[in-house]
């Protein structure tokens, strides 16, 4: 898989990086950084955006948008017909994270993150699944036509 897809394999590993460092470090944000979120969401409500959107749901979206690519490499590594290995991986890579954080300063596990990132990587799988299906639909179609015609 991972020597049939070398791009996609470096693409993948760099962003799994980029979420390890981001999930695994202690670097809570402070709150500074809490203030200038905060004032950016009353900016947006004041102009009657995102009104039902506080920082708690914020921070569940973020969760959700941070595993979409999660899901979606997953799958296109992984292929079509494995796409619940795909889902799986992805809870247990969330699963792993967040019992990592019980051991990192500053850091606070949330079962609410665990629903979120599994969340998000199952949505980054369907994505993936829409995407691919003209292309799986073909190779299936192909198969079939190789298939009648050696019997």
């Amino acid at each position: 898989m991972l020597h049939r897809h070398p791009l996609l394999s470096l693409l993948t590993g760099g962003y799994l990086v980029f979420v390890a460092w981001l999930t695994l470090t202690p670097q809570p944000i402070g709150a500074d950084d809490q203030q200038l979120i905060l004032r950016a969401l009353d900016a947006l409500h004041r102009r009657g955006y995102a009104e039902s959107i506080d920082y708690a749901r914020l921070e569940f979206l973020a969760n959700i948008a941070l595993f979409v690519p999660i899901g979606m490499f997953l799958l296109l590594l992984l292929g079509a017909g494995q796409w619940w290995l795909a889902g799986i991986f992805s809870f247990l890579m969330t699963a792993a994270i967040e019992t990592a954080q019980r051991q990192i300063p500053g850091r606070v596990p949330d079962d609410r993150d665990l629903l979120a990132n599994t969340a998000g990587g199952l949505v980054g799988i369907v994505v993936a699944l829409v995407l691919t299906m003209p292309a799986t639909l073909r190779r299936r179609r192909r198969r079939r036509q190789v298939a009648a015609r050696s019997t």
